[in-house]
């Protein structure tokens, strides 16, 4: 059993999803089979992750597996990612990976992000292009920056691009925060959330502290020195966001063509 434990973030509506999510968190869709959250238990736990925790939001009282911790953002029609993992402050002490609860992804992926020992790490997908030209009629649309250095590191992450130069990869919503980058999260975190009172968002000045991204926390901590390493993969994860990924993913997978994206195999 690993010591390392999971916080699935799993409050959002899901609202360009329309009719699937009216009546039904957006984890809570089914695709392959099972529901966005059942993929996940089952990776991490093939990976021997059993202490696991969830966040709950839109629709949370549909969400009930056995042996899963649960918190509830009260306040999910209001805040963002941030606001949803600060709901289980009690939780956020490391090793721990956090994904949002709107992606499924291979084993394999998750193997290598456990086996990082750094303290803020990332996955990003190397091979994203192949995966948004299948997803996207405009490789261009719904992208963000990830810059790399030399070494691997991001130095800049969820910035609007006009270059595809500018994209390093896709930051897929997987991190694993090591004891004290945990610790490090944290402090950062309650400082800006100090600042926020003063009238501004130091995350981001365009929005409410408590609607900040996860990306504008990423960004937080870069730009406050800390080193957040990229876990490169290619391939191997999904994301399901709007009606077309819904329609595309099971399209693909009625023609059997869906390893183009992901293997279902145990």
């Amino acid at each position: 059993m690993s010591d390392t434990k999971a916080i699935i973030l799993a409050a959002g509506e899901g609202k360009r999803l329309k009719h699937l999510t009216k009546n039904c968190p957006k984890c809570m869709i089914r695709l392959f089979g099972k529901s966005l959250l059942e993929h996940q238990i089952e990776t991490f736990r093939k990976c021997g992750i059993d202490d696991i925790t969830v966040i709950k939001g839109h629709r949370g009282e549909m969400i009930n597996f056995s042996g899963i911790k649960y918190y509830d953002n009260k306040h999910y029609e209001t805040t963002n990612m941030v606001e949803t993992l600060f709901c289980a402050l009690h939780e956020l002490n490391g090793p721990a990976i956090i994904s949002y609860g709107d992606i499924i992804f291979e084993k394999r992926v998750l193997d290598k992000l456990i086996l990082s020992e750094n303290q803020i790490s990332i996955v990003v997908d190397q091979n994203w292009k192949e995966y948004w030209s299948i997803r996207m009629s405009d490789i261009n649309k719904d992208v963000e920056s990830l810059k790399l250095n030399s070494e691997g590191d991001i130095i800049d992450i969820g910035q609007k691009v006009e270059d595809l130069e500018e994209i390093g990869g896709q930051y897929i919503g997987l991190m694993k925060f090591g004891k004290n980058g945990i610790e490090n999260l944290k402090e950062f975190y309650f400082l800006c959330k100090e600042k926020s009172r003063q009238g501004k968002n130091p995350l981001n000045h365009k929005i409410p502290f408590e609607k900040s991204y996860m990306t504008d926390l990423l960004q937080g901590l870069i730009h406050e020195g800390y080193k957040l390493t990229s876990i490169p993969i290619n391939g191997g994860w999904l994301e399901l966001d709007t009606m077309n990924d819904y329609d595309l993913y099971n399209r693909l997978k009625k023609e059997n063509d869906i390893q183009k994206l992901i293997s279902l195999e145990k």
